[in-house]
């Protein structure tokens, strides 16, 4: 049974002691999230092929190293901390992805489906490396839609958990969302586009 989450106040010191330096801090604040990013990272890791090597443990440990290796930090609240979290395990998956996609000398690399609230490529399905490369070139143009879908996908924060994050509205958390799949559906389409 997982343990109950310290209030909002005690989450808000503890960062602000990180903050500051404070490595205690962190150890007292990844347990508050790790059982939401445990459950963010099962969800991605069940697309796996059950022989894929990276484990959802492994997966939240890892994004805990990042975390102690990290010099300094400025977050401001439990959602931003969750948002930087969604960064750490995209690169972790990505990162992974690709050491598989070198290690299998371009061939074969592990294919990840998106969870179903993106629907993206219902026939198709992306490798998390193509997904990265989209969000990139989504972001040259507009960063906070890029961030929507990291925070969503890769963090399952909620749209209110989001708008908390990035300092926008759920409503606005929405249209950037719902603009962001079909980008992100026409940029994964394995049909030509037409550049005008």
């Amino acid at each position: 049974m997982p343990a109950p989450s310290p209030p909002p106040t005690q989450v808000t010191a503890l960062l602000a002691a990180w903050n500051h330096g404070d490595h205690d801090a962190l150890q007292q604040l990844v347990p508050v999230v790790y059982d939401e990013m445990r459950q963010v990272a099962r969800r991605h890791m069940a697309g796996e092929r059950p022989s894929h090597t990276l484990q959802t443990t492994a997966l939240i440990h890892e994004v805990y190293v990042r975390l102690v290796d990290m010099k300094s930090t400025s977050i401001k609240n439990r959602a931003h901390f969750l948002a930087l979290c969604a960064k750490l395990m995209r690169n972790v998956l990505v990162d992974f992805a690709r050491s598989r996609k070198y290690d299998k000398r371009g061939g074969g690399a592990a294919h990840v489906e998106l969870d179903e609230a993106l629907h993206l490529a219902a026939a198709a399905d992306p490798d998390l490396v193509a997904v990265d490369a989209a969000l990139d070139r989504l972001a040259a143009f507009d960063t906070r839609k890029s961030q929507v879908v990291e925070l969503r996908f890769f963090g399952g924060l909620s749209v209110e958990e989001t708008g908390k994050a990035l300092d926008i509205s759920p409503e606005t958390v929405m249209r950037d969302w719902k603009f962001a799949k079909a980008w992100l559906l026409r940029e994964l389409s394995p049909e030509p586009r037409h550049e005008r």
